[in-house]
């Protein structure tokens, strides 16, 4: 009976080591990310099950609302408790968790998975490097523009798309004197007002300056950015946006436009993927143009961000984790599903340009014909100054002729962060 018992344990030990090697090997990674709901779960979801059938590893899958987001994955790295892998913003907040130590480097996988060859070098060059090591897979990437509706337009007698801002205004005069609320803005989130900020103040002083600012060196309260602001509140009292901007989402002042409800919204192109899932038709229901230009001798800037994909530092199963991010960056078929479905564009070079949409491969090549691609204002500054800024474009929209005071108590905050 003992030697039976002794033979049963030594079983059972062998096969509980085995299962570990397996784990080890292959087995689990845990991820989290803010692709829900409108912004695209079930084309990433597809993703993921492809990666678990080719690759023998399970996906442990725990996503987080997009706003939700953005605070529990501070959180969690400052308890050490991250996934394996997570959805991340490339730019200010990924610089800000590196420095964190909470990240893994991953140039080993990015090197021997050669995405040199596979992702663009201008999107590599200023999304995935921090402090000289790869920490980052692009999953995708976004180009900011005015999306319209094609037959409000049409009914306004609008043919032609504004290229400076006068011709703008007189866009604006056009709709207004039809009916039509020319703008809508869906601020209660905070983050869609930052588009305005950054296009207005890319185009009136250029992106070295606002560089400057998104890095402390430049100040809120100094001239150049009260006469940027100074032009939004001319917007806003000519009752071109749509009113209480701040009680909508951006889906809600999407589908003002789409409903013909506002003639416009300035936004980024994952509203394209929300709009074809309600069954519009890109470049028949609606289209759009780049932001106007303000100034000549400004080079010329789009606004958008980057999703990614990291690892991190204290990651289980590291190997595993690796072996996704190389999937999801080097398939170009996951990646044409994924940023269809999204609404995006795909840095993987190898992705057919004629998969896109119409209205998509006009932002690419829009893109393409920039001189500067900047990460949105929430993006391209420190996540706690981010929040000082972002709580200030609401506080503008509650109260435009504020503006010289909101920008100086924006000031004082974000001196104070830059600070800490």
């Amino acid at each position: 009976m003992f030697n039976l018992t002794k033979k049963l344990l030594i079983m059972l030990n062998i096969i509980f080591l085995f299962s570990v090697q397996i784990l080890s090997a292959g087995g689990e990674v845990t991820i989290s990310h803010y692709f829900s709901g409108e912004l695209g779960k079930a084309n990433f979801m597809k993703g993921v099950k492809k990666f678990e059938a080719s690759s023998g590893i399970k996906m442990k899958d725990s996503p987080v609302g997009h706003e939700d987001f953005k605070t529990d994955i501070l959180v969690r790295a400052a308890g050490k408790n991250l996934p394996d892998v997570f959805s991340y913003w490339a730019g200010a907040r990924v610089q800000f968790i590196v420095d964190s130590n909470s990240l893994l480097p991953i140039d080993d996988m990015w090197n021997s998975s050669g995405l040199d060859r596979v992702v663009a070098k201008s999107v590599a060059n200023s999304a995935t490097m921090y402090n000289g090591n790869r920490y980052l897979v692009p999953l995708n990437y976004h180009y900011s523009g005015m999306f319209y509706n094609k037959s409000v337009f049409r009914d306004a007698g609008i043919s032609k798309m504004p290229n400076n801002w006068d011709e703008f205004l007189s866009l604006c005069a056009k709709l207004k004197s039809k009916g039509i609320t020319p703008i809508a803005l869906g601020s209660k989130n905070r983050w869609p007002a930052q588009f305005w900020f950054d296009y207005l103040i890319l185009r009136t002083v250029g992106p070295d300056y606002r560089n400057n600012l998104m890095t402390g060196k430049a100040a809120y309260d100094d001239y150049a950015v009260k006469h940027a602001m100074s032009i939004w509140k001319d917007l806003v009292d000519k009752g071109y946006f749509t009113n209480n901007s701040n009680a909508d989402t951006w889906t809600d002042a999407s589908d003002k436009v789409a409903r013909g409800k506002a003639g416009m919204t300035l936004m980024g192109t994952w509203i394209t993927g929300y709009w074809n899932g309600m069954d519009l038709k890109p470049g028949v229901d609606y289209d759009f143009f780049p932001f106007p230009i303000m100034s000549t001798g400004i080079p010329n800037a789009v606004v958008g961000p980057v999703d990614g994909l990291v690892v991190s530092a204290n990651a289980k199963n590291p190997s595993g984790a690796k072996k996704f991010l190389s999937f999801m960056m080097s398939n170009p078929d996951v990646q044409a599903q994924w940023t269809d479905g999204q609404g995006a564009l795909s840095a993987n070079t190898k992705v057919d340009p004629t998969k896109y949409n119409s209205v998509m491969q006009r932002a690419l090549r829009t893109v393409a014909n920039a001189e500067v691609y900047a990460f949105n204002y929430d993006l391209a500054t420190p996540p706690p100054v981010a929040e000082v800024g972002l709580s200030m474009f609401t506080e503008f929209m509650d109260n435009p002729a504020d503006y010289v005071s909101i920008l100086s108590n924006a000031q004082r905050n974000a001196s104070r962060e830059f600070k800490n």
